[in-house]
């Protein structure tokens, strides 16, 4: 019998890191796919809100990083069904937003979602530094990016429907 090449053994596990990349960066592309541009480019924005250019590649670069840090813990084995299952749960927050915001034009609705999704994270890091360190560290820039669009969520929320006339 030969020996399995370090090559063949490698394949299935590098399959499930493709596959996990898939799906974050998809969840992002439905994001896309439903985002108006002049929806956001008619609301009053405040002077620190970055320009729609910088979010497509922020949000690659932090779909792909998600995507490592699942596939570091679900190299952990069978005992990260639980760390999985909030990373999905998260995911799940992260792909409504985008619909809620965009699809319904519900800012409101948005920064309920949001704050959701926040938590979310953070019970994902928390899961995910039992299993691996690094996969924690991994969704640190998520976790910062998704509490700055937090802020600017809110800010749109008062500038937009909730600031006194």
């Amino acid at each position: 019998m030969q020996p399995i090449s370090r090559t063949a053994s490698a394949a299935p596990s590098l399959l499930v890191l493709a596959g996990l990349n898939v799906g974050c960066q998809l969840v992002g592309l439905l994001g896309a796919l439903v985002t108006d541009p002049s929806f956001y480019a008619e609301l009053i924005r405040p002077s620190w809100a970055p320009p729609a250019s910088v979010f497509v590649p922020i949000w690659v670069t932090l779909y792909t990083l998600m995507a490592i840090a699942a596939w570091l813990v679900w190299r952990a084995g069978p005992a990260s069904r639980d760390a999985l299952t909030w990373f999905v749960i998260q995911l799940a927050f992260n792909a409504l937003w985008s619909p809620v915001v965009f699809g319904l034009h519900s800012i409101g609705g948005g920064l309920i979602d949001i704050v959701l999704l926040d938590l979310a994270i953070l019970s994902t890091i928390g899961a995910f530094a039992e299993r691996s360190r690094l996969a924690a560290v991994l969704m640190v820039p998520y976790a910062a990016w998704v509490a700055f669009a937090t802020a600017l969520n809110a800010a749109l929320w008062w500038l937009n429907h909730g600031a006194p006339r």
